[in-house]
């Protein structure tokens, strides 16, 4: 799942970063309100952690703008004051959930997990194809009930392809969803990931190669 989180307090924002990567999520980091949409305008983010006195920007009115221009991203705001009025505002300028300050770490996972699930045809607990089965919340997959012993990353690009059902995921894709901004699209990172992947699923190889396309289970 792609995050962006738009937090002005630096230290709290990649601490809430760091985190949601040990968690398995691929964040994104803006520090202002016109970063913010300028990132949402280029990026497919499945959620944006808002925070909203943000500068340059107001949190409100990025929220206002998300909206208006159909961004299919769930909104999460996160505001200092805990009064009511605060979370009607943000509610009824389009939030789909909103937490108060300070943030703890397990309920913001578990959050954007639960806006992630909306929208479509609920979630499986577990997630399974041929002899993988795969538990999002606890970033545990197994074969044949072996555990894989997965880092995030290599749980992210597994669940990528089991989620597709067949489908060819391109090593655009992957790169787009499992890695944040900082990834170099010239490298060779996903096929390095493969790879190890490959090696910690052991025989037959589930993952097929088709070339000039991309990969699929």
């Amino acid at each position: 799942m792609r995050v962006l989180i738009a937090e002005d307090e630096t230290q709290l924002a990649q601490a809430l970063a760091r985190g949601l990567r040990r968690q398995g999520f691929t964040v994104d980091l803006a520090h202002d309100g016109r970063t913010a949409l300028a990132k949402a305008a280029v990026v497919d983010y499945e959620a944006i952690v808002l925070d909203r006195d943000l500068p340059l920007v107001h949190g409100d009115e990025v929220c206002r703008t998300l909206n208006a221009d159909g961004a299919a991203a769930r909104i999460l705001m996160l505001t200092a004051a805990g009064e009511l009025e605060d979370l009607v505002g943000g509610l009824d300028l389009g939030a789909d959930d909103y937490l108060v300050k300070p943030v703890r770490l397990a309920e913001l996972a578990a959050r954007l997990r639960a806006l992630g699930r909306r929208g479509g045809e609920p979630a499986p607990a577990l997630l399974r194809r041929g002899d993988l089965e795969l538990d999002p919340g606890r970033l545990v997959a197994t074969r044949a009930g072996r555990d894989l012993g997965l880092t995030p990353r290599e749980f992210a690009v597994l669940e990528l392809l089991v989620r597709a059902e067949g489908r060819i995921v391109s090593a655009e894709e992957l790169l787009a969803k499992a890695w944040d901004e900082n990834a170099d699209p010239f490298t060779s990172v996903v096929r390095v990931i493969l790879s190890r992947l490959r090696r910690k699923l052991g025989e037959p190889d589930p993952i097929a190669t088709v070339v000039g396309r991309g990969y699929r289970i």
